[in-house]
């Protein structure tokens, strides 16, 4: 048998690689003589570098040195170049909200995006892929831009401060010497504008710590941002990662792409699936949701292996034709499963493997 194991991460338990490796070493205790091709995923937010990497042998990390964090202070700044010579990099890894001490909804900035990028410019890429999720921010990409040289000025020409609430006093936007890719990518799981009831400050402000007053200062700065920039706000994706893909896409000239259809592409998984007897792949809960755009959902709508299996930490949906195993359930309970769930994603690839043994 083939068989694709192509897991998202566990958010906050483990990567998909290693979610991957768990999983592949379960189905080999019980059936040893198979083919297994390890194909982690992601939806375009965190795991984007190590999905693209697993899928390009070519590929290699690079080190950008220490870049500004999300609250200012230096974090290690890093991107992975392809074997086509593109480089990829991901908000989170630099610029995402782990990485803050305490939350700052209206201070936080994604400074470090824009100097990881400036990075790898200078290195020779010119076809950029951004990975957004995560963010720390919600300050409509603005520091991405500052990361790559351009200005933000007031009224009497003075540099804004970080962050999205400065944004309100935003009067000039100076690119003149902003370092500019050829081609950028902008691959995200969300389809919010950048302004209004669905958009960057309104629902993702809260997960940043912003309160009903911050949301409301959070979303004149964006407002004003669109205003200086003049271009149209309402694309879907724009409002991914606090308005980053605001700035990616419309100073920037970015294209905003769903990631997981990308990634299952770019990484091989589309054609390995076509071709595999049993598709493997899981995520932190599988629900409804689950099944609209993200890793999981578009794994599954793939032509090709007539098995199908998710597995996922917690299972709160079923779909016909599809073998589901929840964590929870084979440990006992959510916090066993996610005190060690490497061990219980062999148990379910263990059990996979030996239900088609079965049949």
């Amino acid at each position: 048998m083939t068989v694709v194991i192509a897991p998202d991460s566990l958010k906050g338990s483990l990567d998909a690689l290693p979610a991957a490796e768990a999983l592949a070493a379960g189905w080999h205790r019980v059936r040893p003589d198979d083919d297994l091709l390890l194909l982690p995923q992601a939806d375009g937010g965190e795991g984007t570098m190590a999905a693209l990497a697993a899928g390009d042998e070519r590929s290699a990390y690079r080190d950008a040195g220490t870049v500004t964090g999300p609250d200012g202070r230096g974090t290690p700044g890093r991107w992975l170049r392809l074997g086509n010579q593109d480089a990829v990099l991901e908000l989170a890894q630099m610029s995402g909200l782990p990485l803050m001490r305490r939350p700052d909804p209206l201070g936080a900035n994604c400074i470090g995006l824009g100097q990881v990028m400036a990075a790898a410019l200078a290195d020779g890429a010119q076809r950029i892929l951004v990975g957004l999720g995560g963010s720390a921010s919600t300050d409509g990409g603005a520091g991405i831009l500052t990361g790559l040289g351009a200005r933000l000025l007031d009224a009497g020409g003075n540099d804004l401060p970080p962050g999205g609430a400065a944004l309100r006093n935003l009067a000039r936007l100076d690119t003149s010497a902003m370092r500019r890719p050829d081609e950028v990518v902008v691959l995200t799981d969300v389809e919010s504008p950048l302004l209004g009831a669905q958009g960057a400050a309104a629902v993702f402000g809260p997960q940043k710590g912003a309160d009903a007053d911050n949301i409301s200062v959070l979303e004149q700065g964006l407002r004003r941002l669109a205003e200086v920039v003049g271009i149209d706000s309402d694309r879907p994706g724009m409002g991914a990662a606090g308005g980053a893909g605001y700035a990616l896409a419309a100073v920037l000239g970015g294209r905003i792409e769903p990631g997981a259809p990308y990634i299952a592409s770019a990484s091989g998984l589309t054609e390995a699936v076509a071709g595999a007897d049993v598709l493997i792949t899981g995520e932190g809960k599988f629900d409804q949701t689950s099944l609209s755009g993200k890793v999981v959902g578009y794994a599954l709508s793939l032509p090709g292996a007539p098995m199908k299996v998710v597995v996922a930490g917690a299972v709160a949906t079923e779909v016909l034709g599809v073998d589901t195993f929840a964590l929870a359930d084979l440990a006992g309970s959510p916090a066993a499963s996610f005190a060690d769930p490497a061990r219980w994603l062999a148990e379910a690839g263990a059990r996979a493997a030996g239900q088609l043994r079965q049949t």
